[in-house]
Parts: C-alpha cells; sequence; structure tokens
C-alpha cells in the first residue's frame, strides 16, 4: 500500500467555491477507478492545495496520473502538479478499530 500527495498551488482567480466545484467535477473520475482505495483533498494556510491517495501499489498511482492525466491538469488549472509517493508501513484504522502492518518494499 502507498500514499500518493499530489500537490499544485492554488490557481488564481480560485477561492473557497471554485475550489470546492473544480473537485466536485472530479468525484466520478476518482470513484470509477478500481484500484484507487481512498483519496483527501486537502489545503495548507500557504494555498497549497493537495489530493492525497491511497493506493495498492505505485504502478495504480502513475497509471491514474500519467501523462494524459497531468496534462488535462495542467490545461484545466494552470499548474504544474508535484509528486511524492511514500510506501506505508502501518495503519491506524480507529473508525475499524484496527492496526495493520505492511512488509517494507525490497
Amino acid at each position: 500500500m502507498i500514499i500518493e500527495i499530489v500537490s499544485f498551488d492554488m490557481p488564481e482567480g480560485f477561492g473557497e467555491a471554485e475550489l470546492r466545484a473544480d473537485a466536485r467535477a472530479t468525484v466520478a473520475h476518482w470513484q470509477a477507478d478500481p484500484a484507487l482505495i481512498r483519496k483527501h483533498f486537502a489545503i495548507a494556510g500557504d494555498g497549497t492545495v493537495a489530493g492525497i491517495y491511497v493506493w495498492p501499489d505505485r504502478e495504480a498511482a502513475r497509471r491514474a496520473h500519467g501523462p494524459e492525466w497531468i496534462a488535462r491538469f495542467r490545461a484545466r488549472t494552470g499548474r504544474e502538479p508535484r509528486f511524492v509517493y511514500f510506501d506505508v508501513f502501518m495503519l491506524i484504522d480507529n473508525e475499524a478499530g484496527a492496526v495493520r502492518e505492511f512488509p517494507l518494499p525490497s
């Protein structure tokens, strides 16, 4: 399991309403991706916007965010996405009352 963080600077002219509308417009796309486990939409105080994705592996993340997705993203936002990946080795899920451990990649 991996976490992929895709971040970008808030697009020019975007406020909360525009940001939420843009996020809502992507919901059906992400719900249709069978590999996506979970996605969080987040924003930092400095205006950095992030999609925080949970995937089964890096290949799934890279398939979802390939050159075509990047081109559509640039056209939609006028921004360049930044990608960071983390391997998940432990998960505490308080909602499910569970703790899971995962092997580190070799």
